[in-house]
């Protein structure tokens, strides 16, 4: 996770961004906080990586880099605005015993990529449609030894599959069926017919950017409805305020950067 000390919303690069709409700063950093602060009290472990001033969106620490089994393939950004996070995020990589792959196609890392362990041996389920080149897809399956599926975003709103699909646990997902193509939707129906439906209301609460360790799911506040969903499927929701994030089109999933040594 990186602290949003320079968090602003200075541009425009997905629909939530409105640079004419004030930002709260230290009310962000409080949010990102407890986000931190309630990962930690669930046992898990938070790696902080140092913001850095003129890098305004680097709070959303999951689209640098994705990866599987020490493996980890690195980001290229669609906008130049963030393309600097990705050395940043290769820094944090390099002095440990992962093995790094720099990209050659445009891909945002964890925002459009999900690993199901469980599933196939372990399949890669990998969007496209707004940020990440479909040709990035074939290239991560390269360097991650694991099956890519391909799975086509229509709605920009929903422009990463990380606001439209969430892992639950190694075998199962949630995810809004709206935000994607007819094939998509017949692949995703296929792969996991036990799924958690989310609605669109679920989807525009950011409840779809979620983090799950198999029991408990985090996700943003406003999202009461799909919690009430998640927990009548066997998953205890815990529900984090994010809602100064949110300006910038990201919430508890875009915060994290899931670490699978």
């Amino acid at each position: 996770m990186s602290p949003p000390e320079h968090f602003a919303v200075e541009y425009t690069i997905n629909p939530w961004m409105d640079p004419t709409a004030p930002v709260d700063v230290e009310l962000a950093v409080k949010q990102w906080e407890n986000l931190r602060e309630t990962l930690v009290r669930h046992e898990h472990t938070v790696h902080v990586l140092p913001p850095h001033a003129g890098l305004p969106d680097m709070v959303y620490a999951a689209n640098g880099a994705f990866s599987v089994d020490g493996v980890v393939y690195g980001a290229r950004f669609r906008y130049p605005q963030r393309s600097a996070e990705a050395a940043l995020h290769r820094a944090f990589y390099d002095p440990g015993s992962w093995r790094f792959h720099d990209p050659v196609e445009i891909n945002e890392g964890e925002g459009d990529f999900a690993y199901v362990p469980g599933t196939g041996g372990g399949v890669v389920l990998a969007g496209f449609g707004f940020r990440t080149d479909p040709t990035a897809h074939a290239e991560a399956q390269e360097v991650l030894g694991r099956p890519v599926v391909s799975l086509r975003l229509t709605d920009p709103r929903l422009y990463h599959l990380d606001v439209a699909l969430a892992v639950l646990d190694d075998t199962n997902v949630t995810y809004y069926p709206g935000a994607f193509s007819d094939g998509s939707r017949r692949v995703l129906e296929r792969l996991f017919p036990d799924a958690v439906l989310a609605d669109e209301a679920d989807a525009l609460a950011f409840g779809l950017n979620l983090i799950s360790d198999g029991r408990h799911a985090f996700l943003n506040s406003e999202a009461t409805a799909l919690g009430a969903k998640l927990s009548a499927a066997g998953y205890t929701p815990v529900h984090v305020e994010l809602g100064e994030l949110k300006k910038g089109g990201g919430s508890v999933r875009c915060c994290i950067a899931e670490l699978r040594p």
